[in-house]
């Protein structure tokens, strides 16, 4: 199956050299597929439950979505926007 027909970008939060726990609140101006490659976190909605993923994890976070992500362990995710 394919996903996407064009590379799409890495990104690293936080940086390998900063190992470390975060917590930031977050709001998607649009909407943003990932594909977890290392790392754990939750992400709890504004007014909603906790979900905690990890590597493998492919999610999509709705437009206009607001949230905490708490990160557990160092992230490195492929994303893709819109």
């Amino acid at each position: 199956m394919v996903l996407f027909s064009q590379p799409w970008p890495a990104a690293s939060r936080p940086r390998p050299t900063q190992i470390r726990l975060s917590c930031r609140d977050w709001t998607y101006d649009e909407q943003e597929t990932c594909l977890l490659l290392e790392g754990d976190v939750t992400v709890t909605p504004d007014g909603g439950e906790p979900v905690r993923f990890g590597v493998d994890d492919l999610v999509v976070f709705d437009a206009g979505l607001s949230c905490t992500w708490e990160v557990h362990a160092p992230v490195r995710k492929h994303y893709r926007f819109g």
